[in-house]
């Protein structure tokens, strides 16, 4: 039952990495094409859309299930280290960042009034947003893309796969 969960673990890890990959390789790159109110726009409705029960459900999965996967192999090595390490990293460099940076400005972005706005404030909110915010979602995919090959380890090693 355990390896069960173990799979589940790897299966939402995965989930997380492709999608902050698939961000940071394209998402980001077709936003940056956008004018600035378009580009705010489709930001604000980005952060809006993504807070759905599907997401939380891997965003949210992942931090529970890696501590509980490596709390569940504490007696078998290397297992326990990989997923160790894989909590680690998730908490800190997936989690850590998305609650202490993205999200504060998901929703300093969110309050900005675009239509009442005028082209020098949109600019500088842009300005402000844009490097800093895909900055922060690169770090995401790095220590999201480590997590999973931590959990493909654990995976690996794992007795009773």
């Amino acid at each position: 039952m355990i390896t069960v969960l173990l799979i589940i673990t790897a299966v939402l890890t995965a989930l997380i990495a492709g999608l902050f990959y698939a961000y940071s390789c394209s998402v980001v790159l077709g936003l940056g094409k956008l004018s600035d109110p378009e580009y705010l726009k489709a930001v604000q409705n980005i952060n809006r859309e993504i807070l759905n029960p599907v997401f939380f459900m891997s965003f949210m999965g992942t931090a529970i299930l890696l501590p509980v996967s490596a709390f569940l192999f504490r007696s078998e090595q290397p297992v326990f280290i990989f997923l160790l390490l894989a909590t680690f990293s998730y908490l800190i460099g997936v989690f850590g960042v998305t609650v202490v940076g993205n999200v504060p400005m998901n929703n300093l972005l969110d309050q900005f009034d675009i239509s009442n706005s005028t082209t020098d404030a949109i600019k500088q909110m842009r300005d402000n947003f844009e490097n800093r915010w895909n900055f922060l979602n690169n770090i995401r995919t790095v220590f999201s893309v480590i997590t999973i090959a931590l959990v493909v380890c654990a995976c690996i090693w794992n007795k009773e796969v």
